[in-house]
């Protein structure tokens, strides 16, 4: 059995990589419900923030470089280990600290998974400069029709809800004599 790993309660932005030295029926396997739960020695874990796929099928991007585009990990943090994530076979397992609930956990791996590295992912900056108001998203800042419009436009209104209104009744009337 391989080392103990801790996770903190709480922990945020991290991704583990490991190793799995099994058949690929077994790391098909490992997507079940408890499955991988049961080989890392806990009780449960959100399957939606684990993967687990064969290194082939990242072809000529490579581990290093999902890490980098497609899980949002520095390429100065990857640098060290980008030899040893090239030599990698077989499936690879990604595990976000989002997989555990914020829960402290303690991982004992079976001796088929192997730790490979931690990385932290970037944290976006939301923030962003203030920007101005439109002109046009102020109060009383667009054109203002004449009171005359105005009461046109109200006995159009009146006058179409009127027709409505006695078409209606009339169609009634008409439905119940015939």
């Amino acid at each position: 059995m391989q080392g103990v790993i801790e996770i903190p309660a709480e922990e945020r932005g991290v991704i583990r990589v490991f190793n799995l030295d099994m058949a690929p029926e077994q790391a098909r396997f490992l997507r079940e419900p408890g499955a991988l739960a049961q080989v890392l020695g806990i009780d449960e874990i959100d399957l939606d923030h684990v993967e687990i796929f064969p290194v082939s099928d990242l072809e000529e991007l490579g581990l290093a470089g999902y890490l980098i585009q497609g899980c949002g990990i520095a390429e100065t943090e990857i640098t060290p280990d980008r030899e040893r994530l090239a030599a990698l076979q077989g499936h690879v397992l990604l595990l976000r600290s989002r997989a555990f609930g914020g829960a402290a956990r303690r991982l004992t791996p079976s001796s088929q998974i192997t730790h490979v590295a931690s990385y932290g992912e970037r944290p976006i900056s939301w923030s962003a400069p203030p920007q101005p108001a439109p002109e046009s998203s102020k109060l009383y800042t667009g054109a203002r029709p004449s009171p005359r419009d105005t009461r046109a436009a109200a006995r159009r209104i009146g006058a179409s809800l009127f027709t409505v209104v006695m078409l209606l009744i009339a169609l009634t009337l008409y439905v119940l004599v015939f």
